[in-house]
Formats: C-alpha cells, sequence, structure tokens
C-alpha cells in the first residue's frame, strides 16, 4: 500500500514541481561549480547501497574536506545559492526520482552515509536497515535545524554528531518502527510542510505526545 502512495505522490510531484526544477537547474548551471546534480552514495534497505540525488548545493570535493560527511550551519562548503536551497528544502527534491525507482519511500528514516551509519548502536543500524529510507520522517521533522545544533555545539561537528545527535535520531527510528502505519505515513508527510513553512512549529510534540525525550539541552546547543 505505501508503495503505491511512493508511486502516486512522486510522479505527481516530478510533474508538478518540473516549474521549480527547470529554474533551479538553469540557475545552478550558471553559479557555483556549475553542476546541477549531487550523488552520493547512502545505505538503503536491508543494507544495500544507493545513489542518492540531490540538486548540487556544496562544493564538489566537500567530503574530502573539513567536516567530511558532516554540513554545520554556516558551512564554508556550502555555495551561495546552495545555502536556498537547502534553507527552503529544494535540494531533497531530487529525491523524488529515487523513490519513483524504489530506492527510497516519502517516510522513513534519511537515508544515511556508511560513515555517519557506523555511529549508530547496532540495535539502531539493524532497525534501520529493516526500514526503507525515506525524504522525510520523524528524525527529519525533530532534527530541521541539524545544521544549527552542530554549528552552536561546544564539540566538534563529529562527536557532536556521534555523542548527542545520532543516539536520540536511532532512538527516534525505533519509535517510527515501532508505530509506523498508514496514518502515520500522511501525517508525517503533513508535519514536514508544517515544519518547512513554519521551522518553529512544536506541533510534532502535541501530536506524537509518546514520543521519546531528547537530553535537555539538546535543542538549546
Amino acid at each position: 500500500m505505501i508503495r503505491f502512495f511512493d508511486l502516486i505522490i512522486s510522479i505527481t510531484g516530478i510533474i508538478f514541481l518540473s516549474p521549480v526544477f527547470i529554474p533551479v537547474c538553469i540557475l545552478l548551471v550558471l553559479t557555483g561549480e556549475h553542476k546541477v546534480f549531487y550523488k552520493q552514495i547512502r545505505i538503503g534497505k536491508n543494507g544495500q547501497p544507493f545513489h542518492l540525488l540531490k540538486f548540487a548545493t556544496m562544493l564538489e570535493d566537500s567530503p574530502n574536506l573539513p567536516g567530511g560527511d558532516i554540513t554545520s550551519g554556516n558551512d564554508p562548503r556550502v555555495l551561495p545559492f546552495g545555502k536556498f536551497l537547502r534553507k527552503s528544502k529544494i535540494n531533497e527534491l531530487p529525491q523524488l526520482v529515487n523513490i519513483l525507482k524504489g530506492d527510497m519511500s516519502l517516510v522513513g528514516p534519511r537515508p544515511l552515509t556508511p560513515k555517519n551509519f557506523s555511529y549508530y548502536d547496532n540495535q539502531s543500524k539493524n532497525i534501520i536497515k529493516k526500514l526503507k529510507p525515506g525524504l522525510t520522517g520523524i528524525g527529519s521533522i525533530i532534527f530541521r535545524d541539524e545544521e544549527s545544533i552542530l554549528q552552536n555545539s561546544p564539540k566538534s561537528f563529529i562527536d557532536c554528531y556521534k555523542e548527542d545527535i545520532s543516539p536520540y535520531k536511532g532512538e527516534l527510528e525505533r519509535w517510527f518502527n515501532e508505530k509506523q502505519s498508514v496514518f502515520m505515513y500522511f501525517t508525517l508527510i503533513f508535519l514536514t510542510m508544517n515544519s518547512v513553512l513554519f521551522p518553529s512549529s512544536e506541533l510534532v510534540w502535541k501530536i506524537y505526545k509518546d514520543l521519546p525525550s531528547p537530553r535537555n539541552d539538546l535543542f538549546n546547543l
């Protein structure tokens, strides 16, 4: 059933968002490094790797520059137009093609790079590998401003991700695995749109009162 909705929504999205895709492609060709798309290996269902597709927002050699696979707020590797694409989440829209191909679902855990996946505990890894990764999900909604958390942490980006972010994301994905349903699929899509339009909204906490509690200072870094 979820695959049916994924197909309908991804096909409809690609068609109706083409007026957005076309000017973005033109602007990317004319600016930055003149590259439109960025492909990166991510971990998919059953641990199978696949190429995640995004609009190019960073320097092409970014994974080999300081910061690696982790992007923080005000990251110098992000191109000027890329900042807008990332803030608006437009950079993620090419993943509708990944959804159409079956690499991803619309809703699920965010697909991780092999390096970031290695930071999770074994229980969380096993749960994440069971699920098809998603364009959005409970982790994406809760950590909609993850780059600012990394930027404001007194720790290094890698230590902050390993010690603060990945443990709580793992809890959220374990919660999602236990609660997932068609109703939740559409609720999380709605909450994603709400968080893009109203970034400071706390609606997710009001709807899902049984979410795992974060460490007290995690979102006040």
